[in-house]
């Protein structure tokens, strides 16, 4: 029995120690920056690989987390757009706090001068890094084709797999801006089908980031009424290139940077792409059989040269040919119910080609100081745009349009039973069109930090501002006919001549006219830890066209709110404001090939509310999970009415349609399967317009006369999209893995060919529905050289191979419709279907 009170004193604490320090925890803690620009990085997940056990640095990169002491751990720092880092220990002491300030890389040292890129991309813009996508299968090879599954509320309308150009919120192919590092980016007017487009401006090897809005986006972009597309250009500090063959074509680029003079800054960086482009594989699966040549080409090439620490120069040029020639042969293609069946067969002669080039150059300087010392930054850009388009048409179709027996238990199931109309159908067209765009633009920015009231919070305003001219030259030349002969009689029908169907023979005068265009907006930031962080971004856009005179001012404004209290990670943002897109020129000119000078802007409202959430899924994923919901609702009036069939757009030249736009997205993204990144998107809409003086009828079911309406759909009414992107590995085998494409929508509204107005948009095309999907395997990587010093793919950082089977599920989709007329005025709309099954092997290396 101890008889001394102070040693038992003694005993007791040390015995308390022991205990306190076996369950007392170890902490890392410390700061992380970009490795290039030195600035601090929020919304790094920090975790402790195979512990459920996450944190996240805030805005400040500051960051702690906890973990038990005395074992080995690993700890992992992720974030999109940056190389992940780890760091191990074999086991920190209970009770300490290891300081640890970490430097994270972007990918590929993608690092670009630009003007306080976090702002950019918080109004709304989703943002996301293009290295999950370079492996995805994907038909056109463009970029622009993935959008439906990454951006809110976008689909590819009735182009399907063929085209590159898409849909957003109920808007067409014409309503989307797209800009590459500033410059906006335009496209071919004469392409009518999906199997003449070639390769879009934007190469996705180049690329180190894209944003996108989908509505109520900010002032100082430009005067569309649907979307953003904002790409940012790699800015390279080493040299890499990769390259990447398959059955559809190939591609190639290289990137790096130069020592130009003994001052450290004296760089010059290049980027430099080339891709080719065939579509012949997968245009043999059309229902029309013949012969089809498209060759598809496009180089372009992104310089930028440090003149000094705070003046950079940039240099951007394109140049992109497309050529399509096709000779068809013969055609048939089946349609109709269980009970009633038709075949069009049909025998061509004459031929197809086509050929679009465009050439883009641009320079821009760039005057960024540090901010600290000077809170202004300006930039200066010049660009012209060139398009030579040329198409040429010479078929002569015969066709038999006939019944065919669909009775299962028929001796003659399958066989022609009887022939409902035979004719012959003949096109001409000799189009051209040449058309320069020119601009200039200044636009500058001036940040300065404020001091509220409250010592514990920060605030800043960030003012922008910019004045562009642009000057526009249009030469544009039609010459079309088309005969139709049904039965031996020329339509229409006439006893005293012989008429052609439709004559369109245009010499247009050249059209030139000048446009001005300027915004101003600020930005406004509010945070306090704890409390909430506050952004207002408000804004007015002016513009002016000499061509008709028309001059507008239009307000913007955006909201965003994300309270730091609670625990759960919401952001609520509010937008809206006057979205006017001033013609073109395809808005001009009406089907008659008669161009009205004075078609006002279209004009929009736009009203749009959204949630963002980030969530962690506990135990089955330490990764962060986000759900993007936006309701809108959109007003539209001096609207251009317009028809689609499949990618061209008819527009009747005149401010003659009012209507809305109102819907409802969802996206939900995150890595189901760990270290793999999937999307799902979800979007209802409902979109209606009226033209002005027409009474609209409509058939309702179970009533035998039309009753007027007060609306009708809008050729993009599509209720309902579903775009899902889902990745996945073998089980203990990351370089193994599956890419899947699914994409699934309602069908869209098209109307009778010579009449729709009345009867607008009353029929609509089968349901949209394909699933493409790849299989990735990495043959190489440079992290084996010490296993496999002489495998023979050493010479390369990595290699995968691909194998993509494009329409798995060989589903029949529509993407317009071939109007056949009989002598007694029946028209039979017969469904040109889009590409069937197609395996394709892909190889893609990196160096």
């Amino acid at each position: 029995m101890l008889r001394n009170p102070a040693l038992l004193v003694l005993l007791w604490s040390l015995s308390t120690s022991a205990l306190i320090a076996q369950t007392k925890p170890a902490a890392v803690a410390g700061r992380i920056t970009d490795a290039f620009t030195g600035q601090a990085i929020e919304l790094v997940t920090i975790y402790v690989d195979g512990v459920n056990r996450v944190v996240e640095s805030n805005d400040k990169g500051a960051y702690r987390i906890e973990m038990e002491a005395g074992i080995p751990i690993t700890l992992v720092f992720t974030r999109i757009g940056y190389t992940e880092e780890r760091r191990k220990w074999e086991g920190l002491v209970a009770g300490t706090t290891i300081k640890l300030d970490l430097e994270m890389a972007p990918l590929a040292s993608e690092v670009e001068v630009v003007v306080t890129d976090k702002r950019v991309n918080e109004n709304g813009m989703i943002r996301e890094d293009v290295t999950e996508l370079k492996l995805l299968p994907t038909a056109t090879g463009n970029l622009e084709s993935l959008l439906p599954h990454i951006a809110l509320g976008a689909s590819s309308g009735t182009g399907g797999e063929l085209s590159s150009q898409y849909n957003v919120r109920g808007g067409n192919y014409d309503e989307n801006l797209v800009y590459v590092n500033d410059f906006e980016i335009y496209r071919p007017q004469l392409i009518r089908a999906g199997q003449q487009e070639g390769l879009t401006f934007p190469n996705i090897d180049l690329i180190r980031s894209l944003s996108f809005s989908s509505g109520g986006f900010e002032a100082r972009y430009g005067d569309k009424q649907s979307s953003v597309l904002d790409i940012q250009y790699k800015r390279p500090d080493s040299l890499r290139a990769s390259a990447s063959l398959s059955a559809l074509g190939a591609t190639a680029h290289v990137e790096g940077s130069l020592q130009l003079g003994k001052a450290s800054y004296k760089k010059l960086r290049y980027l430099v792409g080339a891709r080719y482009k065939t579509t012949r594989y997968l245009l043999g699966t059309l229902d029309i059989q013949g012969e089809y040549l498209p060759d598809f080409t496009d180089i372009q090439a992104y310089l930028t040269y440090d003149l000094h620490p705070h003046w950079q120069l940039g240099l951007i040029g394109n140049l992109n040919r497309s050529v399509y020639r096709f000779r068809p042969e013969t055609r048939s293609t089946a349609f109709g119910l269980l009970d009633f069946t038709l075949e069009l067969f049909a025998e061509f002669e004459g031929q197809e080609v086509d050929d679009f080039t465009t050439n883009l150059t641009g320079a821009s300087l760039t005057y960024l100081p540090e901010r600290k010392r000077n809170p202004w930054f300006g930039k200066l850009l010049a660009s012209r745009y060139q398009s030579n388009e040329r198409e040429r048409f010479d078929i002569i179709g015969h066709y038999s349009l006939r019944e065919i027996d669909s009775n299962l238990g028929s001796d003659n199931f399958g066989e022609v039973i009887a022939e409902v109309g035979s004719g012959t159908q003949q096109q001409y067209v000799r189009n051209y069109l040449f058309a320069t765009v020119t601009n200039v633009e200044q636009k500058g920015g001036y940040e300065f930090q404020r001091s509220p009231a409250d010592p514990a919070a920060t605030s800043s305003h960030f003012f922008q501002w910019s004045a562009k001219w642009q000057h526009e030259w249009i030469d544009d030349q039609l010459n079309e006919w088309e005969r139709l002969d049904s039965a031996g009689y020329s339509l229409p029908y006439d006893t005293t001549q012989v008429l052609v169907y439709r004559v369109l023979k245009k010499d247009l005068d050249p059209l030139s006219s000048n446009r001005l265009m300027a915004y101003v907006q600020d930005t406004y930031t509010w945070r306090r830890d704890s409390v909430a962080d506050i952004r207002i971004s408000a804004g007015l856009r002016a513009a002016w066209w000499d061509l008709n005179g028309e001059a507008f001012v239009t307000p913007r404004a955006q909201i965003l709110f994300k309270p730091l209290w609670g625990g759960k990670d919401l952001t609520w943002r509010l937008s809206g404001g006057l979205y006017y897109q001033p013609a073109f020129y395809r808005e001009l000119r009406n089907p008659q090939g008669e161009v009205n000078k004075d078609v006002r802007a279209q004009k929009s409202a736009h009203l749009v509310g959204g949630l963002t959430w980030n969530f962690y899924l506990g135990k089955l994923s330490p990764k962060k999970f986000r759900l993007i919901t936006e309701v809108y609702y959109k007003w539209l009036w001096d609207q251009v009415s317009y028809d689609v069939e499949n990618v061209r757009i008819r527009y009747s030249g005149l401010n003659d349609a009012r209507g809305y736009v109102t819907g409802i997205d969802l996206r939900l993204n995150g890595e189901f399967v760990p270290g793999a990144e999937s999307w799902f998107n979800l979007s209802f809409l409902r979109a209606r317009e009226s033209l002005d003086g027409v009474q609209h009828l409509a058939r309702k079911y179970g009533e035998p006369a039309a009753a007027p309406v007060k609306d009708v759909p809008r050729p993009t009414d599509q209720f309902m999209t579903l775009s899902v992107f889902f990745q996945d590995y073998f089980p203990k085998n990351e370089n193994f893995k599956m890419h899947l494409n699914f994409t699934m929508g309602t069908g869209l509204p098209y109307g009778l060919l010579d009449n729709n107005k009345v009867y607008r948009n009353t029929y609509r095309f089968t349901p949209y529905h394909r699933v493409d999907i790849g299989f990735s395997i990495l043959l190489w990587e440079q992290a084996r050289r010490a296993e496999k010093p002489k495998h023979f793919l050493r010479f390369s950082r990595s290699t995968w191979m691909s194998l993509e089977v494009f329409n798995l599920m060989k589903v029949q989709n529509v993407a317009s419709n071939t109007w056949i007329k009989t002598i007694f005025s029946q028209q039979y709309a017969i469904p040109n279907y889009l590409t069937s099954r197609r395996i394709n092997l892909r190889v893609r290396m990196e160096f």
